[in-house]
């Protein structure tokens, strides 16, 4: 197993502020394009003009960084984010796609990210809908498919294991989470992207041959699942990185907009925000 990774990313970024990273951050928005084109092909999503400002961060006055934000929702999704944030020419950037479904179903949520601080780093996972403790059988169908998958990862040499120090970070991590460091390599590229389009596609089917929920549960599905985007989105300690680039203003807006709290489409139920 290599090193373990414990320092904090805006530590690791200070300490090598000015590393190019633009040819690594391309390669890595790639493949979240090439991820985000599956999810247009599958499901039905609508632009929410609450992202509208965000579509180029240099736009934005006294920017440092650069950066796009795109957020969607539609009939099947409750909520999708599209985004970086970054200077890819000064060691940090940061990819995400969060796809949020209706409630209609209780496959996990998808949860993505990569970035160069200034290593490669990359997350990944399932984010559970129910209790994996007292849902063992939720665990087993949806947990142990990619449970090899962490172990290899776990013992690969070219992949060093990021421990969060943050407690809530750690907690809305499953034990199938990915959360790597690793250097600029076309190996580990090649794993990144291999990993990435086989989580999704797993993943695809999961929502193609889900069952339906009760009715019932849906409004209780629908509010555990903002509750978790709004506090991991505030409780994110990368954050201040976002205010540094773009300021405090501009940079709270953002958090609000990932996790749905500026949102102006409705919800797949048919409510408001």
């Amino acid at each position: 197993m290599s090193e373990k990774i414990l320092t904090p990313i805006i530590d690791m970024v200070e300490a090598n502020p000015n590393v190019d990273n633009r040819k690594s951050f391309n390669r890595l928005w790639a493949i979240t394009e090439a991820m985000m084109a599956k999810i247009l092909s599958r499901f039905e999503l609508n632009l929410d003009p609450c992202s509208d400002m965000f579509q180029n961060y240099k736009d934005l006055p006294g920017t440092a960084g650069e950066g796009a934000l795109k957020a969607y929702s539609g009939p099947e999704v409750d909520w999708l984010i599209h985004s970086y944030i970054g200077s890819p020419e000064e060691t940090f950037t940061n990819m995400h796609i969060t796809l949020s479904l209706g409630p209609q179903y209780d496959v996990p949520n998808f949860g993505f990210a990569l970035g160069t601080v200034p290593d490669v780093f990359m997350y990944m996972d399932y984010i559970p809908r129910k209790d994996l403790l007292a849902h063992p059988e939720y665990a087993d169908k949806y947990y142990e498919p990619v449970n090899e998958e962490f172990l290899m990862l776990q013992d690969h040499p070219k992949f060093r294991p990021f421990i969060s120090r943050d407690l809530y970070t750690r907690i809305a991590m499953t034990p199938t989470a990915v959360g790597y460091c690793a250097d600029h390599d076309d190996e580990v590229f090649a794993i990144i992207e291999t990993i990435a389009m086989e989580r999704l596609e797993r993943w695809l089917e999961w929502v193609d041959d889900a069952l339906p929920t009760p009715e019932a549960d849906r409004p209780a599905i629908m509010i555990r699942d903002e509750k978790i985007r709004q506090t991991i989105c505030e409780r994110d300690p990368a954050n201040n990185l976002g205010e540094r680039l773009f300021g405090k203003d501009a940079a709270d807006k953002m958090v609000a907009t990932l996790w749905g709290g500026r949102r102006t489409l409705p919800r797949p139920d048919g409510s408001g925000t």
